[in-house]
């Protein structure tokens, strides 16, 4: 039986639970440590949000930064702990890949130490032509 069965994805802003979203982001991510609460709400308040909810508890998120034209980046993207294994994140990934204001787009971009195979299921790679890449990078910019 799948798991997920129970999930529903929300893309409701309002629906966000900031203090579940800001708490695995600020202390579980490895990508966000110390993130500050108003800098999370910024970000919600300017991208699409996926919410994943069990029973009305949100368990699991992902955020797409996007001009809806060309481009998207997806960020931020967690199940909690101990709702892994259900399908959640695939859940997630769907219907970020199914919303109407994100079809078309030239690229899409997000960065991963660990999901790489998740991603790749959905058309992610390697880039292309990493000589072409740049970045500004200020991991500690939260401490």
């Amino acid at each position: 039986m799948d798991k997920s069965t129970d999930v529903r994805i929300s893309i409701d802003r309002a629906e966000v639970d900031l203090a579940v979203v800001h708490a695995f982001l600020s202390q579980e991510a490895y990508w966000s440590k110390n993130i500050p609460r108003d800098v999370v709400e910024k970000s919600i308040e300017n991208s699409y949000c996926f919410s994943a909810f069990i029973n009305g508890v949100q368990v699991g998120f992902a955020r797409v930064v996007t001009d809806a034209a060309t481009f998207a980046y997806l960020a931020d993207v967690f199940v909690l702990p101990e709702f892994r294994g259900r399908g959640i994140s695939k859940k997630l990934m769907q219907s970020v890949q199914s919303h109407p204001e994100l079809q078309g787009l030239r690229r899409w971009m997000l960065m991963t130490a660990d999901a790489h195979k998740l991603y790749e299921s959905y058309g992610f790679s390697a880039l292309a032509k990493p000589d072409r890449a740049m970045e500004i990078s200020r991991p500690d910019i939260y401490l």
